[in-house]
């Protein structure tokens, strides 16, 4: 039986164990804070964007995981128009880190990106164990994925630089958190190596 594109690609996939998940970082920021937001997380999207580059190139499926910000009427297309109009705080960031035709998208409706979502499902199906989690904000969405991800028994590595909250202390004690309680490997983008190897534990 002749193997589809499509099916070839997702064996290539499968093989891998690993995923990136982009959190929350198509988003206009025009909420109270959004634009202290931006000024921490402008830095982060820029390696988020080398990483995100490195891990097409290997292969590694994208997935970004958003929140609705409860238009439940809207779709995730349409959300990133929204988000990259001039007027909208986090424009640039959006900008940055626009989807492509390849990437995987799930909405969220809470902080975590597994509450109510079809994420575990999809992670199964891809046949990934590893994830290395990036984004916004560091303290909520990324944190509450990260514990939601742990519970599930996934293996979790977050780049320091690639994740941003309002304040950089509130990154930090974030950080220190998810490194003391849930395992996590904190290793710089640069750093992260999409192989079956362990990665080197970075200081924060």
């Amino acid at each position: 039986m002749k193997t589809t594109r499509a099916e070839a690609h997702l064996t290539s996939r499968k093989a891998r164990g690993w995923a990136l998940v982009l959190i929350d970082v198509i988003n206009d920021m025009a909420f109270p804070g959004g634009r202290s937001l931006v000024k921490t997380a402008l830095p982060a999207a820029k390696h988020i964007a080398l990483l995100k580059a490195r891990a097409l190139k290997k292969k590694v499926p994208v997935i970004y995981v958003n929140d609705n910000f409860g238009m439940w009427q809207s779709d995730f297309r349409r959300q990133v128009e929204h988000c990259q109009r001039k007027s909208a705080p986090g424009a640039s960031i959006v900008r940055l880190l626009t989807p492509g035709d390849h990437d995987y998208f799930v909405l969220k409706p809470k902080h975590s990106g597994f509450y109510s979502t079809t994420l575990h499902v999809l992670l199964v199906h891809l046949g990934v164990t590893r994830l290395v989690l990036t984004g916004f904000a560091a303290n909520l969405c990324v944190l509450y994925t990260a514990n939601d991800a742990y519970m599930r028994d996934y293996k979790i590595v977050v780049p320091p630089d690639c994740v941003a909250s309002e304040k950089r202390s509130d990154t930090r004690l974030a950080l220190e958190h998810m490194k003391r309680f849930l395992k996590a490997e904190l290793v710089p983008g640069e750093k992260v190596e999409f192989s079956s190897r362990r990665g080197r534990r970075a200081s924060i």
